[in-house]
C-alpha cells in the first residue's frame, strides 16, 4: 500500500490524534462526519507538531468494511468508514474487511 500526497501541511495538535486517523483544521482528530483537514500521519500529543496528508492519496485505518471506490466518511474515532451522512472526505481506492486495517484513500477537499 502506498501514499502519495500532493500537499502535506503542518498542525500543531490540539489533543491526541491517532496515526492515520483524519484531523480537522483546528488540530483534533476528527469525529463522525466532521470536515477534515487530511489525514494525520504519526501519532500526536497534545501540543506536539505533525504532519497531515491534505491533498493526493494517504493511508488510514479503516473503522469498519470498506469496499473499494466507496465515497468515505469520518467515524467518531476519525478512522475510515462508508459515507452515511456529514462531509464526504475521501474515495477509498482499496478495500477493508474489517475494522483496524489499512486502506488508501484519495482524499476529497471539504469545507464546512
Amino acid at each position: 500500500m502506498q501514499s502519495t500526497p500532493i500537499l502535506t501541511l503542518p498542525i500543531v495538535a490540539a489533543g491526541v490524534i491517532a496515526a492515520a486517523r483524519f484531523a480537522t483544521p483546528a488540530g483534533a482528530q476528527a469525529g463522525a462526519g466532521a470536515n477534515t483537514l487530511g489525514v494525520n500521519r504519526f501519532a500526536l500529543a497534545a501540543g506536539e507538531r505533525g504532519s497531515v496528508d491534505v491533498l493526493g492519496t494517504s493511508v488510514v485505518e479503516a473503522g469498519a468494511a470498506v469496499a473499494a471506490n466507496a465515497t468515505i466518511q469520518s467515524n467518531a474515532s476519525g478512522q475510515a468508514i462508508t459515507w452515511a451522512s456529514g462531509a464526504k472526505v475521501a474515495i477509498a481506492l482499496s478495500a477493508a474487511t474489517a475494522a483496524g486495517q489499512m486502506i488508501e484513500v484519495m482524499l476529497i477537499p471539504n469545507a464546512a
